[in-house]
């Protein structure tokens, strides 16, 4: 306890500064809870609004996907350049080193293997284990338009329940099957449903018309699915599309560890992202890494 005498007497009170009230710039975020807020702040770059995940989740359902049959090797050295990873509990726990610090997006849903129809999934993680492995938010597929419609929507509800509960936001992923259109008229269908029942922010698909209808009409962030493998220089043309038509960034997988130099693809899909590079600045950059890598 220090003695009396030796306690300075307080005088920096900044009486002509008012205090600073700081405006959480996530769309349709400030509200939330502080610890809420923080976690976002985990996923979405705060000097930009935007976020570069990497997103390596695929073997839920599809076993070994080519590029991810050895995590550690292929992966691993790729996430100083991510701003989150979206991943499932077994290959956090089993290779991902604890040394990681950004956020965790955690893969929440689950069930069927790509043998059987994937709409028909359940919520796969208790909220305890992903407070355990200090996730920054949890995922789950809805499948709008799907054969199991109304069961996907409730995992996503149910999951939005227990994460507002315990602070940790739910990212809906609107799934697009065979049978399912993919256009800006459903887009905007999907993304809403899952904002207006409770989703932080949403994971949907890039279409090339109308893009900038799906993303003004959703009242939450949208990051865009990577899809299928693209040549570079055509991922690099969708993200880039994609952001300045509102996306606050992109979740790529295959685009990135599929390409020919991963580490490459994700620093130039960072330009593009963070720095509003255009997507040819952003590949000459992909070209100048990937020859410096040879």
């Amino acid at each position: 306890m220090a003695e009396k005498e030796s306690v300075q007497d307080t005088h920096n009170y900044y009486v002509d500064i008012p205090m600073n009230s700081e405006i959480f710039q996530l769309r349709g975020s400030n509200a939330l809870e502080w610890g809420f807020k923080n976690r976002l702040s985990n996923i979405f770059h705060p000097a930009t609004g935007r976020t570069v995940m990497l997103a390596i989740d695929h073997g839920y359902f599809l076993g070994p996907t080519a590029g991810l049959e050895r995590v550690d090797l292929t992966i691993v050295p790729l996430l100083p350049h991510a701003d989150t990873l979206m991943c499932t509990r077994g290959i956090l726990r089993s290779t991902i080193p604890p040394t990681f610090t950004k956020g965790i997006v955690l893969r929440s849903s689950g069930g069927p293997s790509i043998l059987k129809e994937l709409s028909d999934e359940e919520i796969a993680v208790d909220v305890e284990d992903a407070i355990r492995l200090n996730v920054a938010a949890m995922a789950v597929q809805v499948f709008i338009g799907g054969e199991h419609e109304t069961k996907s929507v409730h995992n996503m509800t149910r999951l939005v329940d227990v994460g507002n509960r315990y602070g940790i936001p739910v990212l809906g992923v609107t799934a697009v099957g065979k049978d399912m259109v993919r256009d800006a008229k459903y887009m905007r269908l999907a993304t809403r449903i899952c904002a207006e029942l409770g989703a932080a922010y949403v994971k949907t698909y890039y279409v090339d018309e109308e893009f900038d209808t799906v993303t003004a009409s959703c009242p939450v962030p949208i990051v865009i699915a990577g899809g299928k493998k693209l040549p570079e220089l055509d991922a690099l043309k969708m993200a880039g599309s994609a952001v300045q038509q509102g996306a606050a960034g992109v979740d790529m997988g295959r685009n990135i560890f599929q390409s020919e130099a991963p580490a490459a693809m994700i620093q130039a899909v960072r330009k593009v992202v963070h720095d509003n590079a255009t997507p040819e600045e952003a590949y000459d950059v992909y070209q100048t890494l990937r020859n410096k890598s040879k």
